[in-house]
């Protein structure tokens, strides 16, 4: 976990998992890396959101995967599910429910969170029965965030297409993603 700039309850906390898609943000801009996957992701959010000076909104900023054809650019989720969790095998085992979807503002479309780079076809076309994105950080920030009475978005610039050759198409296409994040940052935090 790293943290950057100072953290206060006027200004968004801006949080994202690697350096690589914060590269060209503001360096005074409060800024939390989490590094990749939901435990980093929920462990470094919680220890920030424990602390007194915690900020009054999260904005998660990150790369997704398209799942679904037509799918480009940077866009807001509205709801933000789990890909590797069956909820419903785990509702009927035990009658409770556990990672629940959680619906968040706007229009936007649905993000699917899992601990794996999602980089084949198979899982790609599971995953687009329920979603039009894909990421590893989502859903775990936005459970913290639910829980921790803060206001949260989820802001992902599409860095693939979520099938065979996704991770080269990630390494290839981080930087750019990385600016059209700080150009959205620029236009909506000002």
């Amino acid at each position: 976990m790293d943290l950057f700039g100072v953290i206060s309850p006027d200004r968004p906390l801006l949080v994202l998992a690697v350096a690589e898609e914060a590269a060209y943000l503001d360096k005074s801009l409060p800024v939390l890396l989490t590094g990749i996957g939901k435990v980093n992701a929920a462990s470094a959010l919680t220890a920030v959101l424990a602390r007194d000076d915690r900020p009054a909104q999260v904005i998660n900023l990150g790369t997704a995967g398209a799942v679904r054809p037509g799918w480009y650019g940077t866009l807001e989720a509205s709801r933000v599910i789990q890909h590797d969790l069956d909820t419903e095998f785990l509702h009927t085992l035990t009658g409770q429910t556990y990672g629940a979807p959680l619906t968040l503002a706007g229009t936007g479309p649905v993000l699917a969170t899992g601990d794996v780079f999602v980089a084949d076809e198979a899982a790609r076309a599971r995953i687009a029965q329920r979603a039009q994105l894909v990421d590893m950080e989502g859903y775990a920030l936005a459970s913290v965030a639910t829980e921790a009475g803060v206001p949260i978005r989820l802001i992902k610039h599409v860095s693939d297409d979520a099938g065979d050759g996704a991770a080269r198409t990630w390494r290839e296409s981080v930087d750019d993603c990385a600016r059209a994040l700080a150009d959205w940052v620029a236009a909506n935090l000002s």
